[in-house]
């Protein structure tokens, strides 16, 4: 029987699907320059760096486990970047089997599913929270060398309901093959959205 668990991993989580996030997931705003800034000015140097965006410590990045989510936070400019990823490997082949980032934006969840190839992409995914009702099906962005990237949005229900459930499904159709529902473990979501939050701030 063929098995799947979650894995642990660092805000790459999506390594060689790292690149594949940025295209969902919108970046953070950089922080305005003047339009001008006197030739010599210690003082201003001295406010922009202290208001340099930061994390705990001073680490300029840091990955922290929370269930079978990992929270990665990182600093890139003048922003940060912060966002969960659970990756999921096939015990067997200890090959991907999916991989799904998400990122807190006020009261939704926004990010992005990696799926393997193999898939009847026509027919998109379509998820599930538990017992809940299914969604509609969502369709795929492209593929790329690491796998076939969807898009996902949660609205502020859905949102709550993730944070009070045990398992995303997702249902998706192989190539010549029956329906097949892969499932995301909800377990430490809740908790790793409010720690990303807090970093992000």
């Amino acid at each position: 029987m063929t098995t799947f668990s979650p894995r642990r991993g660092r805000l790459a989580v999506l390594s060689s699907a790292a690149a594949i996030v940025m295209l969902a997931v919108p970046a953070f705003a950089q922080a305005p320059r003047p339009a001008e800034a006197p030739p010599r000015a210690p003082a201003a140097a001295a406010g922009q760096a202290a208001a340099a965006p930061s994390l705990p410590g001073g680490a300029s990045s840091l990955q922290e486990a929370h269930g079978d989510w990992v929270v990665g936070c990182a600093v890139q400019g003048n922003a940060k970047r912060c966002g969960l990823t659970q990756e999921q490997t096939n015990q067997q082949t200890r090959q991907r089997v999916l991989a799904m980032e998400l990122t807190l934006a006020g009261d939704r969840i926004e990010g992005v599913l990696l799926l393997p190839f193999g898939l009847v992409l026509d027919q998109g995914v379509v998820l599930q929270i538990d017992e809940l009702p299914q969604g509609q099906a969502l369709r795929f962005r492209t593929c790329l060398p690491a796998g076939c990237v969807v898009p996902v949005s949660f609205d502020a229900r859905q949102t709550a309901a993730l944070r009070a459930g045990t398992a995303l499904k997702a249902k998706v159709l192989p190539e010549g093959g029956q329906a097949t529902v892969l499932t995301i473990s909800l377990k430490g979501l809740g908790s790793g959205l409010d720690r990303s939050a807090a970093l992000a701030r």
